[in-house]
């Protein structure tokens, strides 16, 4: 996973709230929502317990991925979930793929 760039969809244990991120090092990044998810709760993703990777796409470079982050935070909620539900039928936890 080295040298690549993440746009990743992570959600709630009830996966009714999504989050849209960006990051080159998602394995400290899902760290950090599961941290602040427990203690601060300062962020989006920590405020409403987001810690579920359900999506990610790689990148080479950052601006395609910075692009992409911005394009997906455009959709609507139907189209994010069909994206999710094409790459993840299941919406299953994908947390230790990337691990």
């Amino acid at each position: 996973m080295e040298n690549k760039y993440f746009v990743y969809i992570i959600t709630n244990k009830y996966r009714t709230t999504l989050y849209i991120g960006f990051t080159n090092n998602i394995q400290n990044r899902l760290a950090q929502h599961y941290f602040d998810s427990q203690n601060a709760k300062k962020s989006f993703a920590g405020k409403y317990g987001c810690v579920y990777l359900v999506y990610y796409e790689t990148f080479e470079f950052p601006k395609q991925g910075i692009a992409r982050e911005k394009e997906l935070k455009k959709w609507r909620r139907e189209k994010k979930n069909k994206l999710i539900s094409d790459f993840n039928p299941k919406w299953e936890t994908l947390n230790n793929e990337v691990f």
